[in-house]
């Protein structure tokens, strides 16, 4: 069964518009995690603090980036991919931000 070069398109596009948007919630995670001020954030590494936690979000813009390259390259299995990696971002944050942790 082939699969014709429209819906190849298709998914790849409906791809990257789901990663961007994951992309959103995964800086607004991490940006509530980071003003928390919660005791955890004490036990990560010096670097994580450098410029205010802006590595750490520096970090998450290129696996965002890198994320949006492959996927737009037709690799969509990336897709899939970010989509756990949002997934398990959110249940940490949710075990930090409600004092769970």
């Amino acid at each position: 069964m082939a699969i014709d070069e429209g819906s190849a398109t298709l998914a790849g596009v409906v791809a990257v518009v789901l990663i961007l948007i994951l992309g959103v919630a995964n800086f607004a995670l991490h940006k509530a995690v980071l003003e928390s001020g919660h005791p955890l954030l004490g036990r990560v590494p010096w670097f994580v603090h450098l410029l205010g936690g802006r590595i750490s979000l520096a970090t998450e813009f290129l696996l965002l980036l890198a994320a949006l390259l492959l996927t737009s390259q037709g690799l969509v299995v990336w897709a899939w991919g970010y989509l756990a990696y949002t997934a398990f971002n959110a249940a940490a944050a949710w075990l930090i931000l409600s004092n769970r942790v």
